[in-house]
């Protein structure tokens, strides 16, 4: 299957949307708890995305040859000024994985923070999420751990730093 790269737009929102809650459920599920995943909505998402998307940024959608939006990344500067950049947001459908477009998205996301300048990235993974194996794949170093609060329950986040 052909898949194509480009930065997100406007029109991109609901796809970028269904993506996000799709995968956190799949993801998240018997990590997060269930009433939590069942309550993310797409339409919700759909609203924060078009928000981020009128503005300036940097997020990228892999899509089908037919335009489904099967993945996306989201990149910037890194929220609490600590460290340069940041990767916000990384997700794909489930059943788009193992395909190379995670790490197509990731070697992208890393392109356009050196486009800013910028000479690392932080990003915060939870604990349990079995995918976090795919950041030390690339040597990530973790910095610093966190408590983070899903719904009503209290997880913990890792803080890994990429420096490139």
């Amino acid at each position: 299957m052909e898949f194509r790269y480009r930065k997100a737009c406007l029109a991109d929102a609901g796809g970028i949307a269904a993506v996000h809650v799709e995968s956190w459920q799949s993801t998240y599920r018997g990590i997060v708890s269930d009433r939590y995943l069942d309550s993310l909505s797409v339409e919700e998402k759909k609203v924060k995305w078009e928000g981020i998307l009128s503005e300036d940024h940097h997020t990228l959608v892999c899509t089908t040859k037919g335009g489904l939006v099967v993945g996306f990344a989201s990149v910037g500067r890194e929220r609490s000024g600590e460290y340069e950049g940041e990767l916000y947001a990384i997700y794909l459908l489930r059943e788009y994985q193992g395909r190379g477009i995670g790490r197509e998205l990731f070697s992208r996301s890393i392109s356009s923070l050196k486009a800013l300048g910028f000479q690392d990235m932080f990003i915060w993974v939870l604990r349990e999420n079995s995918s976090k194996t795919f950041y030390y794949s690339y040597q990530t170093e973790m910095v610093k751990e966190e408590p983070i609060i899903i719904g009503d329950e209290e997880h913990v986040e890792e803080g890994l730093l990429l420096t490139f």
